[in-house]
């Protein structure tokens, strides 16, 4: 059977951008506050499965809701024991401030699409999607059945998919379309620590509160503090300095009654590439603790504005460790908080290799801060190294559909990044993000490349064709 998959594709571009609009315009950010039985994540990405399910269930495939966390549809033999899996996620990070466009009307563009979740994840998804419907209109023969699953709380403790493999059997291997091409088969370790203490304060300055970040897996890209003074000209005068000689932050201060409010701005980007962005907390608190602050408020600050800023590796920690086949560990300080007379919180995300352990990174942590609590915390996505074989079936397979299709070369990688992949001991990420394409995941104006998404459903297509094909 021969199949042009490129024109395939090409003759489903237009039905595909409705419905990647459609489910891009459902703010499907979890919301604990607004939980429901249910909708146990809230009502966002409840809404976000139901819409996807109804497009397959209107195009005639065959889908289950479980609990309305995680669903999936299917395609293939009924009466095949096996099945292969492809996974991935409807739920979106926050989008947080700076958008030139309402992030959750999607914007499309002469060559993009432009909304939250364009590029992660579910521009990729609806081509697998788009993938699944080419496979079933042309009635191409399957060995085993294939699940497009779609999770939704990827972006926090994998909650949907600790459901899925609590009632579904495991799949025999497959994919998620949630990282890049060429193929990741290789994630390194991801684990949270968390340092909290009292807050409280001591000197001549006083800091009433700090806050910074949205998720522990996103680089702060705005930090704001209040802070209590009687040299309130001084320290104006001191931050505006601060910001003329570090030129690619940008910020503001202002004045009220000896109080102090600070705003700062840094660049978002992705926690697994922490250095690529701005930490606006750490540059802060870079600024701040050379002020008279006394208590823990100082030793916050001292702590975020030295040993935690400007270092992803870990270094200042005497954590950094590299490993010849997964790469060096990765350090991003996510969310930041304090507030007087309350706790005071440092969230951090770690991407580890093989070779160094959690307890070591918490050792690490808890060497420059006496009398704080450092704690791991144990999310649902705090999971060890994985790693499959260049070797495997799975991994030759997809690397030369991806060069036959593309002409682009093609070879085996590992990111610290944290995909679906690793649910599945030969599971991988593959795609949609390609070598020469900007990535946009977890920052403001997120968007996704139109052409990239078109060639990734003739990709996909043809790739679940022959994996549920394989022995």
């Amino acid at each position: 059977m021969t199949i042009n998959w490129k024109n395939e594709a090409k003759n489903r571009q237009e039905e595909f951008v409705t419905d990647l609009k459609s489910l891009l315009a459902v703010k499907s950010v979890r919301d604990d506050n607004k939980a429901t039985k249910d909708a146990p994540l809230g009502p966002g990405p409840k809404d976000a499965l139901v819409k996807m399910l109804a497009i397959a269930e209107r195009d005639g495939f065959k889908t289950r809701n479980i609990d309305n966390i995680v669903g999936y549809i299917e395609i293939g033999p009924e009466e095949a024991a096996d099945y292969v899996a492809i996974l991935s996620h409807v739920d979106v990070m926050p989008a947080g401030e700076g958008w030139d466009t309402n992030p959750f009307v999607p914007v499309v563009t002469e060559d993009k699409i432009i909304a939250r979740g364009a590029s992660d994840d579910k521009g990729p998804g609806m081509a697998a999607y788009y993938a699944f419907r080419i496979l079933s209109d042309l009635k191409v023969p399957l060995k085993h059945r294939v699940r497009l699953i779609f999770g939704t709380d990827e972006e926090n403790d994998w909650l949907g998919m600790t459901r899925y493999f609590e009632v579904e059997p495991a799949p025999i291997f497959g994919f998620s379309p949630d990282a890049e091409y060429p193929i990741i088969n290789g994630e390194k370790g991801n684990v949270q620590v968390v340092v909290s203490g009292h807050a409280n304060n001591g000197g001549s300055v006083t800091l009433k509160t700090f806050e910074a970040g949205l998720r522990t897996n996103m680089v702060p890209g705005i930090a704001r503090a209040t802070v209590e003074a009687k040299n309130v000209n001084d320290i104006q005068k001191e931050f505006n300095q601060f910001l003329k000689d570090n030129h690619d932050i940008s910020g503001i201060v202002s004045e009220e009654d000896n109080k102090l409010s600070f705003v700062l701005n840094g660049k978002q980007v992705h926690g697994a590439m922490p250095e690529t962005g701005k930490n606006a907390g750490t540059y802060l608190a870079n600024f701040l603790q050379r002020l008279d602050f006394g208590g823990s408020a100082k030793k916050f600050l001292t702590y975020l504005g030295t040993p935690a800023h400007n270092d992803t590796i870990g270094k200042k920690f005497g954590i950094s460790y590299t490993d010849k086949v997964m790469g060096a560990l990765s350090m991003n300080v996510g969310i930041q908080k304090f507030i007087d007379g309350e706790e005071a919180f440092i969230n951090f995300n770690f991407r580890y290799p093989k070779g160094i352990s959690p307890q070591q990174i918490v050792d690490g942590l808890s060497s420059q801060l006496d009398g704080w609590k450092v704690l791991p915390t144990v999310g649902g996505h705090a999971q060890e190294p994985h790693y499959v074989s260049p070797e495997d079936p799975i991994v030759k397979t997809l690397l030369r559909i991806y060069h036959d299709q593309t002409g682009l070369p093609a070879h085996d990688q590992v990111i610290g990044g944290g995909t679906y992949g690793r649910l599945m001991a030969r599971g991988v990420a593959f795609g949609a993000l390609f070598p020469d394409s900007p990535d946009t995941m977890h920052q403001v104006n997120e968007f996704a490349l139109l052409d990239d998404l078109y060639r990734s459903i003739s990709i996909y297509a043809q790739s679940i064709a022959e994996i549920a094909n394989l022995d």
